[in-house]
């Protein structure tokens, strides 16, 4: 813990009081220094906040003293393709949101759905704007169409959700009885465990008559399992490899991703626009997220434990009230 000057808002910026954070196992890669972003030294780390602004700089006109706010991942990013010019993240190369106060870039945050609990809230930034832009990236998903989503992490829960609202049917691979049948109640219509079905790709092939899926949301591979199961012109979104170790990253052999015709699609989280659509759709749907476990600010280091030990099912949140 450091304790630092509460900063006075400069032009184009406001002071936002946290309320709640969202952690995940980006958030443990960053404290170990295995990151494949730049770390700034004595940086304040997290990348998911949320809270209320309670001052505000010069030339700033579009928020006000009072609004309830998520700060954006990539604060530079707000349209258009990613690129290294739109690259400082949060919590890694510039002062990230897990503290009391953090000071941001005006064009940096957006409102957060008022039907959201800052604790609800927190678990957007990163998670769910990612598989926003998974699900909505490419050609557009239409009803009847099937997507797979794999594991329970966060990421393919909040696909799960995106994709049955296009009105797709989705598979989702997990690891045991418990977490597939909460699948389930999300609205899996069929799960596979993966532990006991390794070849998991040939039972989405079996699940869908051998014509594979039209999406997958991809958060743990391995890749040529995801383009095995993938149907001719489908789609792959390929979220956060460097995270999947030996498993996920085994190289893919060119000539099955040619004979698959499948587009491999790279997420890095998503924009301003990304999450501003994706805020649309929950004020519209009423999504409320699914969140695994609540501590408080002072337990972030039980927190970060529990992260670790793995097992849990949606976000770890961290609430300052």
């Amino acid at each position: 813990m450091h304790e630092r000057e509460l900063p006075e808002p400069g032009r184009g910026q406001v002071l936002v009081r946290i309320r709640a954070n969202s952690l995940g196992y980006r958030d443990l890669l960053v404290l170990a220094n295995n990151y494949p972003l730049p770390i700034t030294p004595g940086v304040v780390p997290g990348c998911e906040g949320v809270g209320e602004i309670v001052a505000v700089g010069a030339e700033v006109s579009r928020l006000a003293l009072g609004d309830r706010v998520a700060a954006m991942v990539f604060p530079q990013w707000h349209d258009g393709p990613f690129g290294v010019d739109v690259a400082a993240q949060l919590g890694t190369m510039v002062d990230g949101v897990l503290a009391e106060y953090a000071l941001l870039d005006a064009q940096g945050v957006v409102r957060i759905p008022e039907h959201l609990s800052y604790q609800e809230a927190a678990t957007f930034p990163l998670a769910a704007v990612t598989a926003w832009h998974a699900v909505t990236a490419g050609a557009p998903l239409r009803p009847g169409q099937t997507v797979l989503t794999l594991g329970s992490g966060a990421v393919s829960l909040f696909a799960l959700q995106f994709a049955i609202w296009a009105g797709a049917r989705v598979i989702a691979t997990t690891s045991g009885a418990a977490k597939a049948e909460r699948l389930r109640e999300l609205g899996a219509y069929r799960v596979i465990d993966y532990r006991r079905t390794p070849d998991w790709q040939t039972a989405v092939r079996d699940a869908t008559d051998g014509s594979g899926v039209d999406r997958v949301v991809d958060t743990a591979g391995p890749l040529w399992k995801s383009v095995q199961a993938t149907a001719r012109g489908g789609e792959i979104a390929v979220i956060g490899y460097w995270l999947s170790g030996e498993a996920g990253a085994q190289p893919v052999d060119p000539a099955l991703v040619f004979k698959a015709g499948a587009v491999l699609r790279p997420i890095a989280t998503g924009s301003r626009a990304h999450f501003e659509a994706l805020n649309r759709a929950v004020v519209h749907h009423r999504l409320r997220p699914v969140i695994d476990r609540v501590f408080t600010f002072d337990e972030v280091p039980e927190a970060l434990d529990y992260i670790a030990a793995g097992g849990g099912f949606g976000k770890v949140v961290i609430s300052h009230d």
